[in-house]
């Protein structure tokens, strides 16, 4: 149609969407997960070990793939099973508003 006007959105290459780190199961090594989940956050023993029982949990949010992933290697050394994902963009995977 002539005379509109289109916007183009483009994600440039060097643009590195963040990404969550999420506890998704403590395991049987508690304690150990809880130092670790102190050692990636750097919040207090009692705040770690509080997040370690809520699981599945978000950690952290807002990283490069690359902290994310060292996050995860983190905790799943201590026993833990953890992964990292894409964050949603404010909007997305919310339910739509009635």
């Amino acid at each position: 149609m002539a005379g509109e006007e289109s916007t183009e959105y483009h994600t440039l290459l060097c643009d590195d969407p963040s990404h969550e780190v999420v506890l998704v199961d403590c395991g049987t090594r508690e304690t150990e997960v809880m130092l670790a989940v102190r050692k990636v956050t750097g919040q207090s023993l009692w705040h770690s070990r509080a997040l370690a029982r809520q699981a599945p949990v978000a950690l952290l949010g807002g990283l490069p793939a690359s902290r994310a992933r060292s996050a995860v290697a983190v905790l799943e050394g201590a026993g833990a099973r953890a992964e990292w994902r894409h964050e949603p963009a404010p909007g997305e995977g919310t339910a739509p508003s009635p």
